[in-house]
């Protein structure tokens, strides 16, 4: 009888020890949901270089937000539809955010998609890392925190997946080199050996001046029924454009995010919290939807941007069906702002802004290109020659996800990609700040748009000492 009590009780001590370590199996969560950040008509669209007011929106643009949790770090990542976002935004975002959630501002991720038909969160002074917040820039801090507080409240047990499809299709190097003496003279009298969206199918093309990345890399989250939470996508494609006139739209991004939606969610259900799908912008500094060795097509206003971001939905929807899910994965964020120099400017390029500035005067909204950029140099040389770039890297188990404040060339991505510790890495670009293009040393060289003073802000090593920046928290995520 005792052997009998005593084993019992072994039993039932065996099995409430057994219960924990079941529990704590599932110590993942997520939740996800959406802000609306579409700003009021009237605002600028500032995707080129004549602004104009919107008159129309043809699609909400939203903070679209992920919240993490380990059951001892908790991260969020939000991805907001426009063009670029100044460090202050990011700053305020993440400090409502905490005082919201708690969740740690080096743990949050706040990145923009870029989309050309948006308003701007630059502010009027887009060159200041740290100038006072205007009205849309406080507006969309606030609604970020709302997103991140919302889809904090909805955590819940979750599985988690990588994936990866290959959509080479879409993207293409929009930097080309021409033939010698073929490419215009740029804004500063000079000629460039690259150029960007160069006349299409021209007898003049060389090559592409550099690689693409055609690669979609994904994070899912599920309950543990299978019911999708949340995908985070990321694509090395810039936007696509061709809205209707003065019209606002979130453009393919917001396309895909809602198309994959369609596919996952089918019809409303008011009881559970929808599944919500992100496109964040890869690392598509020099990549467009443009393929230049071939004549163009006329396309309908809006026509091309839902094609691409319906088709990588679709793409990435068929492969969620291969995906291998796991109950646990190990959070970790890194955060450092780095000091680099901002890009040097000559004497001899300062007396050149100051001579056309002379002679055309510094009226705002000039489309002339030698007077944009005059102004841009001569903004750019008030400043102090050194600027901090904050940078991120996110672990999500054995996915890495690392950040710049940039629109990045795609050999940095692709670099990141085989030099990263992490088993699943990619970039996400315009986090936490908007500091211009950011080429390789060797297209410097090259020359062409994205190196231009005003449209390039640092150093010709800015990328190389920024990626080796980021790397190393890629290894501290790890321990190394």
């Amino acid at each position: 009888m005792k052997v009998f009590v005593l084993t019992a009780l072994a039993a039932c001590a065996a099995l409430f020890a057994a219960a924990p370590t079941d529990a704590s199996a599932q110590t993942l969560r997520a939740g996800a949901a959406t802000s609306n950040i579409t700003p009021p008509l009237g605002t600028t669209i500032v995707g080129g270089f004549a602004p104009f007011p919107a008159t129309h929106v043809h699609d909400e643009l939203h903070a679209r937000c992920l919240v993490v949790d380990d059951g001892e770090t908790t991260l969020a990542l939000v991805i907001c539809d426009v063009l670029g976002l100044n460090a202050n935004v990011s700053l305020e975002a993440r400090r409502l955010v905490e005082k919201a959630t708690g969740i740690p501002p080096e743990n949050v991720l706040v990145a923009a998609t870029h989309t050309h038909s948006a308003g701007s969160a630059l502010g009027e002074k887009r060159y200041e890392y740290l100038a006072e917040l205007n009205d849309y820039q406080k507006f969309l801090a606030g609604r970020i925190a709302d997103g991140v507080k919302r889809a904090h409240n909805l955590l819940r047990p979750a599985e988690i997946a990588f994936g990866s499809v290959e959509v080479p299709e879409h993207v293409h190097n929009r930097r080309w080199i021409m033939k010698d003496g073929t490419a215009p003279v740029n804004p500063f009298g000079k000629i460039d050996k690259a150029k960007m969206n160069p006349p299409r199918a021209s007898e003049n093309l060389v090559e592409p001046a550099g690689p693409t990345d055609p690669t979609v890399s994904f994070v899912a989250f599920r309950e543990p029924d299978g019911r999708l939470i949340s995908l985070l996508a990321a694509y090395s494609l810039h936007y696509v454009g061709g809205v209707k006139g003065p019209a606002v739209s979130a453009d393919y991004f917001a396309v895909f995010s809602e198309h994959l939606k369609s596919l996952v969610d089918g019809p409303p259900t008011p009881a559970e919290p929808p599944f919500v799908a992100m496109m964040a912008n890869g690392t598509s500094g020099d990549i467009n939807n443009n393929n230049y060795a071939v004549p163009g097509e006329k396309r309908t206003p809006y026509e091309q941007m839902t094609y691409v971001g319906e088709d990588v939905a679709n793409k990435v929807h068929g492969a969620l069906g291969g995906l291998e899910w796991k109950a646990e994965a190990t959070l970790d964020a890194g955060y450092v702002e780095i000091a680099l120099q901002r890009k040097p400017l000559s004497d001899e390029l300062r007396a050149w802004a100051k001579e056309v500035l002379d002679k055309t005067g510094r009226l705002p909204g000039k489309v002339n290109l030698a007077n944009i950029y005059a102004q841009r140099v001569e903004t750019m040389a008030a400043f102090d020659p050194e600027v901090s770039v904050p940078l991120q890297h996110l672990r999500i188990g054995d996915i890495g996800i690392g950040t710049f404040p940039t629109e990045t060339f795609a050999e940095t991505g692709l670099e990141f990609k085989e030099r990263s510790p992490l088993k699943h890495p990619f970039m996400i670009e315009l986090a936490h700040g908007y500091m211009g293009y950011l080429p390789t040393p060797r297209h410097f060289e090259l020359g062409g748009y994205e190196t231009w003073p005003g449209t390039n802000h640092l150093e010709p090593q800015a990328s190389v000492k920024m990626l080796d920046a980021l790397l190393g928290l890629a290894k501290e995520s790890l321990g190394e």
